[in-house]
């Protein structure tokens, strides 16, 4: 089995690849099952199932991520969260379309609210990269703002609220907007004077490094407002090359930077792997946040692992690692005004 090594691996029209932006990289992105399988020399069987489960759901992969699988291996860690497949037709007593009650805690336009002290904005549906295990693959994103303008009564109901102290950017993924708008967000965020915090979860640091830019972080750590970044890989192979310097890039602007990770069956369900997903991050200075119980979303049921599991691999991770590596196990109960630690019966 080979890595693919670079980005001329995967282009074929030997464009030169500098000066690039982030949105070149975007723009490059791979969206038809047939063009991922041939650049991994896999076999042609794999295509229909592909393109059957991404009628319900669309392939996207950036070439940054695709360039750390294993050509040849339909197996790879990688390849399996990204790659459609027939068993995400089938339907699984007990997962939903709306696994963590989102709809339920939306208060306004682009506003969900389910814990005390924070409140989240959907601020747009689009992301880098689609994961097959998404809780918010089905999530009704034609109903939220579009433009500025719109987010008015999500800033009303903020503002009259003196108990949220930190503003969760959400989606979709935050950092798929422009730093102009994003800007623009930011500075209205920090107009409300009770809100202290500002925290953005986003997959892009991992799937698409290039988004980690001078004027990014410039913008992020200009703000008065505190800034924490919530990444999220799954498997070490992802922290290597410009996603292990992207993160770097993160926690030397001074921005604390955590990790949370979806346990995952065939992926990350044994201790070596998340073991050394754990020394990855520590040592590009990112702190193991949370380890997730699969949200039961409509299509991702065969990424469950039980729980018994799950607890198995915390206490074998608290035998090999400082405290401060082993990640919390926890689960998201649509409802519950916290995230549920996982515990062994």
């Amino acid at each position: 089995m080979t890595v693919l090594s670079s980005f001329d691996d995967l282009l074929s029209n030997n464009r030169p690849l500098s000066p690039r932006t982030w949105h070149d990289s975007l723009a490059e992105s791979i969206r038809d099952p047939e063009i991922l399988l041939a650049k991994l020399g896999l076999p042609p069987e794999y295509l229909p199932p592909a393109r059957a489960a991404a009628q319900l759901f669309t392939l996207r992969v950036p070439l940054s991520f695709v360039a750390r699988m294993q050509v040849g291996d339909p197996n790879d860690p990688l390849l399996r969260q990204v790659l459609p497949i027939q068993h995400e037709l089938a339907a699984k007593e007990g997962f939903t379309t709306d696994a963590v009650g989102d709809c339920s805690s939306r208060r306004a336009p682009g506003l969900l609210h389910k814990y005390h002290g924070r409140a989240l904005l959907i601020v747009t549906g689009s992301c880098a990269v689609h994961c097959r295990y998404c809780f918010r693959r089905h999530y009704p994103y034609e109903s939220e703002p579009r433009r500025l303008d719109d987010w008015k009564p999500a800033w009303d109901l903020l503002q009259a609220d003196q108990s949220i102290h930190e503003v969760l950017l959400s989606g979709g993924d935050p950092l798929m907007l422009t730093d102009g708008r994003l800007k623009a967000l930011i500075e209205r965020l920090a107009e409300i004077p009770h809100v202290k915090r500002l925290r953005i979860h986003s997959r892009l640091p991992i799937v698409l490094p290039d988004r980690i830019t001078a004027p990014l972080l410039e913008l992020l750590t200009a703000t008065r407002l505190t800034p924490i970044m919530v990444v999220h890989a799954n498997h070490p192979q992802e922290i290597v090359n410009d996603c292990d310097e992207a993160l770097r890039k993160l926690v030397r602007a001074g921005i604390t930077t955590l990790n949370q990770t979806v346990l995952l069956r065939g992926i990350n369900d044994c201790v070596e792997t998340l073991e050394n997903l754990s020394e990855r991050l520590i040592d590009t200075g990112v702190i193991p946040y949370y380890l997730h119980q699969l949200d039961r979303v409509d299509g991702a049921a065969h990424f469950e692992v039980n729980t018994a599991k799950g607890c198995e691999l915390i206490k074998q991770l608290q035998k090999r690692l400082p405290g401060y590596a082993v990640p919390r196990y926890v689960q998201e109960i649509a409802g519950a005004a916290h995230k549920i630690g996982v515990e062994a019966d």
